[in-house]
């Protein structure tokens, strides 16, 4: 069986500013990973907001590059920043473990996968916005299934942002097919209810 070769990408130009988001669930419902990122050149806004962002720590909210492990850091230079207030050690552990090395993993995929181009690593910067269910404090956590997750979904988040997914040619197709999740449950609970 012939080996599948991956299709090479054209070089892109500068990189300005791109964003990407994704959705990966496990069956469980604390594995869900949903990370929001900006992918740009160090040079711009986006690393500006690397600096301003790694330089200005809040409580709760602590800002951390993606690693493989302590003292191996992922290129692109990646910052971590949580949607959640962090105000538990436990919650930090997984937070700054598990999903940090899925992030750093994810991350090393989008490489190989040729979404980030290798000859740019050293000059993109990449933000995720992290989403990590405080539930696991609270449930049995499979840290394979968890780490996965987040793997996949930030590998997701920057291959469409590089290849600016979805186009607004779908969007305005899909738009009235289209209902948000969240917005659906509150349709769906306010009909139960009357």
């Amino acid at each position: 069986m012939a080996k599948k070769v991956a299709k090479k990408k054209p070089a892109p130009g500068r990189i300005v500013l791109r964003t990407g988001e994704a959705l990966v669930e496990g069956e469980q419902g604390w594995s869900a990973a949903e990370p929001e990122v900006v992918v740009g050149e160090l040079d711009g806004p986006v690393g500006y907001a690397i600096a301003n962002l790694i330089g200005n720590q809040s409580q709760g909210h602590s800002k951390v590059f993606a690693i493989l492990d302590c003292n191996i850091q992922v290129r692109p230079v990646t910052l971590m920043v949580s949607k959640v207030t962090v105000t538990n050690s436990a919650y930090t552990n997984i937070l700054m473990g598990t999903v940090q090395a899925g992030i750093a993993n994810g991350v090393l995929d989008a490489v190989r996968a040729g979404d980030i181009p290798k000859s740019k690593v050293n000059a993109l910067g990449i933000i995720v916005s992290v989403w990590l269910d405080p539930a696991v404090l609270k449930e049995e956590v499979d840290y394979e299934v968890l780490f996965g997750t987040h793997r996949e979904a930030t590998a997701k988040a920057i291959q469409k942002a590089m290849s600016n997914e979805p186009g607004i040619d779908w969007l305005l197709k899909n738009q009235s097919q289209i209902t948000h999740c969240f917005h659906q449950m509150s349709l769906d609970a306010a009909k139960e209810s009357s």
